[in-house]
């Protein structure tokens, strides 16, 4: 492809389209593309997943890269440097991946914890959440990576997310939803928007200025379909000039900003350091909150420590991302296991159990796989089928892949008929002499053999489940004895072709999911495993439980149905807590989660995702390496009736309904005196800290041009370097509507501060600390009066207070 374009006349190129180019360019090819047009030299340019870490644009061999922490880890760090270099750490990793653009940040709100991907945004908060996607934002594009902030608006919950109606009121809508939109485009200006519910029409969305349809190819942007609406007039060709204009100059941009990837080789790779390690272990225990330290059983030092208890299902498992957009394959992953043992102080033991399981799919099998050759890993080939529908001939293409897991909904080998099969072929060698259960998940149809003996059949009837975003199967099972060190053959057979009998799983979502999944886990006595784990508690001077979700329970596409971890996690880490008080529970979940056995255990960290490096971080906050200054950026609820947006999760007749409006999060405890688990912005630090001479300046400005500083001295009281964050609430005074009483407008992070040292901290406001949506005048307002400003170290612990007074009403509208 020619250099040229990148100098091209815009106008001219739109002159030389034919009306097919026009339509082709607003559409993609496949899932991760734009279309190129040869004729006229210009380029393709590429986009990725996702907001904590660069995927590539293939789910079935997908490149290694570097995982980061969930969005709800990055906001936990009230910290907006940290939150650029994470954007411009993703710009370099997008980049080696030959991406252009990344389908990130996600600033929805957190009305709901049990949201499938709550994970994915930032917070309840929408200052914080739009705060933070500002920063992120522009350390993307610094690299000339554009974003694409997502979802536009109101992509709250998963539940029947391509058919409900969002219902709020218009202050809900501007003063919670799309206020972290309205931030980040005044303070980073995302060079795309992606919409919440996708495309559902061919004249509509074109004429309403959306200029792509993805992913490819296209269902709305055919020339069949397109050439109806211009004949018929719903669409004009002056339309599809604008929207081909846009289009070619997003793509100008950015073969400008990145000629080697735009016009390079379309490889993707992937990236290791030293200094991307320690970027990544530091951002994830950044994040890490520490909620609980009874006793300062945190950190854990030498001396009176000798024997350590590693308990739990998560304790070994590879628990680095929630499910769907964000997953990925990393680089490496240093498990919670690993990073406690390796970074132990000299002298500690360490001994391990399992105390339940905690899985909704059985756990993936790559680790004890070869393929027929020997290779690490399994093989997977396609074949075509005869009349008849079966494999015929020779293997289309064979693949060696690394994943138990196999995704086909955006790569097929080349010379594919409409229906094919795939076999997925190893030994397995298992660690163990036991009798194991394993799972075969399919989206189509598979059968799974044990030397040449069928062990499942999820082909000839299925039972529809949430498998692939809705459109595949429950797990069904098999039970095989394997002993230790002894391989078996095992075949997958799968095929794209429709099951025969029985209905079809959903076919709703906007793109159709094709895959399987096979896993296995060994049988076990669950009464047996607890009481192993009570007993090793107690023998240890420190029990550490390792618990919490997965990518299987926290996924785009569906929503959890409850607050309980899964399994019998509590009862485990109940049991445990009474064995041995000393008893420290990690959290893994991007969200919150309910904790019935609080009073139970002296030590609580919510540690979400953290990414490749999550072992080492958990260490780092465990051995006070790192001094924990994560801040919850949502409330944890103590029961799933106490959270404001209860009952109102799902969809109900196409509509979700946001009634708790403007009390979202804290405000809604706030307003109705309900005393969270734990409140927003809170976090415990391994050292104490003094707020003291709050100074609020003079209005500077009067009208829209309003400006406020507030200054708080931090004072470290304790024994250890550590960083503090203050918050500054806003309330507003009496205007005649209900407001939330305090709302948070401005944060800082007093970083690095010595024992006995104190910082000054300033916070800057502007006229979004002090306004209001004004549904009859559609107008951003602001009144007379009397405002309060409350300093504090979370929403439930207001420090200091003070006030200061607008003089008279203004108005604004825009940014």
């Amino acid at each position: 492809m020619s250099h040229a374009f990148i100098d091209a006349s815009i106008p001219d190129l739109v002159q030389k389209l034919s009306t097919e180019e026009k339509i082709k360019l607003l559409s993609g090819p496949n899932w991760w593309n734009t279309n190129a047009i040869h004729r006229l030299g210009i380029p393709a340019v590429r986009m990725s997943d996702g907001p904590n870490g660069v995927r590539g644009s293939s789910h079935f061999v997908a490149t290694p890269a570097q995982c980061l922490p969930c969005a709800t880890s990055m906001a936990a760090t009230f910290d907006t440097d940290y939150l650029f270099k994470v954007g411009s750490f993703l710009g370099e990793e997008a980049k080696i991946k030959s991406s252009v653009i990344l389908l990130a940040p996600t600033c929805n709100i957190q009305r709901n914890p049990l949201g499938g991907r709550a994970f994915e945004s930032f917070s309840e908060d929408p200052h914080l959440s739009g705060t933070m996607a500002a920063a992120y934002v522009n350390g993307l594009q610094s690299q000339g990576v554009a974003a694409t902030i997502k979802h536009f608006v109101g992509n709250d919950q998963e539940h029947e997310r391509t058919a409900a109606e969002s219902v709020l009121s218009d202050r809900a809508l501007r003063e919670i939803y799309l206020y972290p939109f309205m931030l980040a485009q005044k303070k980073a200006k995302p060079w795309a928007f992606m919409t919440s519910f996708g495309t559902y029409s061919s004249d509509l969305a074109i004429n309403a200025g959306l200029d792509l349809e993805m992913p490819g190819p296209p269902r709305w942007r055919t020339p069949l379909l397109i050439g109806h609406l211009l004949s018929c007039q719903k669409v004009f060709e002056s339309t599809l000039d604008e929207r081909a204009t846009h289009i070619l100059r997003f793509v100008q941009r950015q073969a400008r900003r990145n000629p080697d990837v735009v016009f390079g080789d379309g490889e993707e790779r992937s990236r290791d350091s030293p200094q991307a390690r320690a970027f990544c272990r530091k951002l994830a225990a950044e994040g890490m909150v520490v909620l609980k330290n009874d006793g300062i059983v945190l950190p854990v030092k030498g001396g009176n420590v000798r024997k350590i208890a590693l308990i739990g299902p998560k304790v070994k498992e590879r628990i680095i991302s929630g499910g769907g957009s964000a997953a990925l394959r990393p680089t490496y992953v240093v498990t919670s296991f690993e990073g406690l043992v390796n970074n132990a102080p000299e002298g500690v033991e360490f001994n391990h159990e399992l105390g339940c399981y905690a899985h909704k799919y059985t756990p993936t099998l790559e680790a004890y796989l070869k393929t027929p050759s020997g290779e690490s890993g399994w093989s997977c080939a396609f074949y075509n089928h005869d009349e008849n529908g079966n494999p015929v001939g020779d293997a289309v293409k064979e693949y060696v892949l690394q994943d138990t897991r196999i995704k086909l909904n955006d790569f097929l080998p080349e010379g594919l008929g409409d229906t094919w099969t795939i076999k997925l072929r190893g030994t397995l060698t298992m660690d163990k002499t036991a009798e194991y259960d394993f799972g075969l998940t399919v989206a189509g149809r598979a059968k799974f053999y044990v030397n040449g003996a069928l062990t499942i059949d999820n082909w000839t009837k299925q039972r529809a489940g949430d498998f692939f975003y809705g459109q595949g199967t429950v797990e069904e099972m098999g039970t095989v004895s394997l002993t230790a060190g002894q391989p078996v053959d095992i075949l997958v057979e799968y095929t794209n072709t429709k099951p025969p009998t029985g209905s079809e799983t959903d076919r709703s979502q906007p793109a159709l999911m094709r895959g399987v999944r096979l896993g296995a886990v060994e049988k076990v006595n669950e009464e047996d495993a607890l009481v192993a784990a009570e007993k090793l508690a107690a023998s240890s001077d420190v029990a550490i439980v390792v618990a919490g979700l997965s990518p299987d329970w926290e996924s785009e596409g569906f929503d959890r149905p409850t607050l309980d971890m899964p399994g019998k996690q509590n009862e485990l880490i109940a049991r445990v807590g009474k064995a041995n008080p000393n008893t420290i529970v990690i959290l893994q979940a991007g969200s919150a989660v309910a904790m019935p056995w609080v009073n139970e255990v002296n030590g609580i960290i919510q540690a979400w995702y953290s990414g490749n490096e999550v072992g080492n971080a958990i260490s780092d906050i465990v051995y006070g390496k790192v001094n924990p200054s994560g801040r919850l950026p949502l409330t944890l609820p103590e029961r799933i009736q106490d959270i404001p947006a209860y009952p109102n999760f799902k969809s109900e007749n196409g509509k979700i309904h946001y009634r708790e409006d403007l009390f979202v999060g804290y405000k809604g405890y706030e307003a109705k005196g309900i005393k969270p688990l734990f409140p927003f912005g809170y976090g415990l630090s391994y050292t104490t800290f003094s707020l003291s001479d709050l100074t609020l300046s003079s209005v500077t400005s009067r009208g829209p041009d309003f400006e406020l500083d507030v200054s708080v001295t931090v004072t470290n009281t304790g024994s250890v370097a550590g960083s503090e964050v203050i918050q500054v609430y806003i309330s507003l005074p009496d205007f005649g509507l209900t407001t939330p009483g305090l709302q948070l407008r401005g944060f800082a992070k007093a970083r690095d501060i010595a024992p006995g040292q104190s910082k000054t901290v300033t916070v800057k406001l502007d006229k979004y600390a002090v306004s209001w949506w004004d549904t009859l005048g559609q107008q951003w307002k602001a009144v007379r009066g009397t405002y309060g400003v409350h300093v504090g170290k979370s929403s439930a612990e207001i420090v200091l207070q003070g006030e200061f007074t607008l003089q008279e009403d203004f108005a604004w509208v825009g940014l």
